[in-house]
């Protein structure tokens, strides 16, 4: 590595990255690194992937390239760890002073099979669309699928606090991902100070070291995955430190389901009321509802650098998930002109009347026709027994590839297998229960069924509809037109208003008659 390359300077634009890409390079062998600069688009390069007896790829944004024609050897796999850093108990290890990720794949006695060099990367400017949310001393947690951006997103929100809010910041860095390896930090950390983790997990007691020795304003933490994660970063945040980090999860609602990780936002528990109490609630007696106040302020989920979804107050959230609400969040994105613009709709998706039937945040995945459920560790004829006595319109699917979500057990996500990796970045929604019991089963049923049923359990097209509308003036508008229907649905979208204390009107006639929901107070 040459000194050009350890040198930092503030970046005058947003959005610069800051690659070191020739140190990672400079770890493979030579053949490969020649066939890798002649692959060309290296700014797009994701990681070069070694196997043992296979040829050599290098993986881009845009597809994959094979390097060489020769397969991979073991004297180029040694060739590779004799250049990194030591290996940590994740297989993980580094080059120093970079942000670069080699990971190593081994076979029973313990010898590296496979090395992945991931390509590590500082983009500064990444964290304009939540700078607000980051400024606010606010608890942020952030989601998003794996390869989204969220580490890069983190590394420059430690820089900004350190360095334009000047404040004390502490970085928790588990993998060495954050700050890179070596005991030097990379500069793209800016001023804030990193701890590093020996072994992955005693992460949390390294969390709670953090806030007893060093006095920060803010803890920053990369992949919490576990309830001692969990209890430490409660512990945390009730000493009135500032804690942002990231998490599994492609939403608030897998957060939620997770028995885990839902801690991080209040935890669950299941409450039995009294008769008089349901009869007033109009609920039935056993329900859900949050058992602490939430770790996190704010969660956002990440879709990409420049666009993310924000849930502002993850406790009123939380308690409206809970009891079958609607949920609406605020979407973010960075126009053309480099400005954030804020809505409760995505400008970048067809209108309501345009939107198809699809899974939604906060009121059970049942918006389909027929919901196609794949069992990971959950007994099957549990779930068909379940299914024949509930009225619900599910088919059991064998692969993940035909099913629209997938349920699990607690004991099955903490290993974390590679199919619910799988499953999370196909952006498919993922239910755990705490037991692979009936009683378990039938209350995750009972979830997924739709507080207003028009038929056996399935959400139609015009129900969406003006689920849509009631969500888009509870978030702010006016009124909202819907697509022309039959009286019998237009019935039903006028008790879906009432319910929410909203006005609406019927407009049109004949097959072009349709309703308008609006608000109360405003006038047509």
């Amino acid at each position: 590595m040459t000194q050009a390359d350890c040198e930092y300077e503030k970046p005058a634009t947003s959005n610069e990255v800051m690659d070191n890409l020739y140190s990672l390079m400079d770890i493979l062998p030579s053949h490969l690194q020649e066939s890798l600069t002649q692959s060309g688009g290296l700014e797009n390069l994701l990681e070069v992937v070694l196997d043992l007896g296979r040829p050599p790829e290098a993986r881009f944004s845009h597809g994959d390239f094979q390097l060489d024609f020769r397969e991979v050897t073991q004297e180029d796999i040694q060739h590779v760890l004799a250049l990194v850093g030591e290996f940590s108990g994740d297989n993980r290890a580094g080059i120093e002073r970079t942000l670069h990720r080699i990971s190593a794949m081994r076979n029973r006695k313990g010898k590296a099979v496979g090395i992945t060099c991931r390509v590590g990367r500082a983009v500064f400017g990444t964290t304009k669309v939540i700078e607000d949310l980051v400024n606010s001393d606010k608890s942020i947690l952030l989601l998003g699928r794996p390869g989204v951006g969220k580490t890069t997103m983190l590394r420059e929100v430690a820089r900004v606090l350190a360095d334009d809010a000047h404040k004390r910041v502490v970085i928790v860095d588990t993998s060495n991902e954050i700050a890179g390896d070596g005991d030097i930090p990379h500069p793209a950390i800016g001023k804030a100070r990193r701890m590093q983790v020996s072994r992955p997990e005693l992460q949390h007691a390294v969390m709670i070291e953090a806030v007893e020795n060093h006095m920060p304003e803010v803890i920053i933490i990369d992949e919490m995955g576990t309830e001692l994660d969990a209890a430490a970063a409660r512990t945390i945040a009730e000493r009135g430190v500032q804690l942002i980090a990231t998490a599994h999860g492609n939403s608030l609602q897998n957060l939620v389901m997770n028995p885990t990780l839902s801690d991080l936002v209040g935890g669950i528990q299941s409450v039995i009321l009294s008769d008089e109490e349901a009869r007033r609630r109009k609920t039935q007696k056993a329900i859900l509802e949050r058992k602490a106040p939430p770790t996190f302020d704010v969660v956002v989920q990440i879709e990409n650098w420049e666009k993310v979804a924000v849930h502002s107050n993850v406790a009123r959230v939380v308690d409206k998930m809970l009891r079958g609400e609607l949920v609406a969040s605020e979407k973010r994105w960075v126009n053309g002109d480099g400005e954030v613009e804020k809505s409760v709709g995505d400008p970048e998706k067809p209108s309501v009347s345009q939107k198809q039937p699809s899974i939604r945040e906060g009121s059970g995945p049942i918006l389909q026709e027929r919901l196609r459920l794949f069992p990971f560790g959950v007994n099957k004829s549990r779930v068909q027994d379940v299914i024949r006595t509930s009225g619900l319109s599910v088919e059991l699917v064998s692969y993940l590839e035909g099913a629209d979500i997938l349920v699990t057990t607690k004991s099955h996500y903490k290993r974390y297998p590679q199919v619910l990796k799988n499953a999370e970045d196909a952006g498919r929604p993922v239910y755990v229960l705490r037991k692979n019991s009936q009683p378990q089963i039938q209350q995750f049923f009972r979830s997924l069924a739709p507080r207003r049923k028009g038929g056996k359990g399935v959400y139609s097209v015009s129900q969406v509809e003006a689920e849509e509308a009631v969500e888009q003036i509870l978030a702010g508008a006016e009124f909202v037109e819907l697509s022309p229907q039959g009286a019998y649905v237009r019935r039903l979208q006028h008790l879906l208003a009432q319910q929410y204390n909203l006005r609406s009107v019927s407009v049109g006639a004949g097959a072009k008659r349709r309703v308008t929901i609006y608000r109360s107070e405003f006038e047509v």
